[in-house]
């Protein structure tokens, strides 16, 4: 599965969610992907939550297509206040 499938999977399955979805560097492997995802449903949710909710979201492709994801999960705010 590619990343722009992958961020659209996220995109259409969490509420508000923007998603930018990459091959980490130095991973030469098509099953590993790393995920930048903003999204107000993350409010008030812990980053365990979080990373769950992209899971749900990814459903069973989690299990059959993509055998890692790196998240980076923020609310619109946090990520508008972030330092990186």
């Amino acid at each position: 599965m590619d990343a722009a499938d992958v961020q659209r999977l996220i995109e259409s399955n969490l509420d508000g969610a923007e998603a930018t979805v990459t091959r980490p560097r130095g991973v030469d492997d098509d099953d590993h992907l790393a995920a930048t995802v903003v999204s107000p449903a993350f409010e008030g949710e812990s980053l365990v939550d979080q990373h769950e909710m992209v899971y749900d979201a990814l459903g069973e492709h989690m299990t059959t297509d993509i055998h890692a994801v790196e998240l980076k999960t923020y609310t619109p705010e946090e990520y508008e206040a972030r330092d990186d």
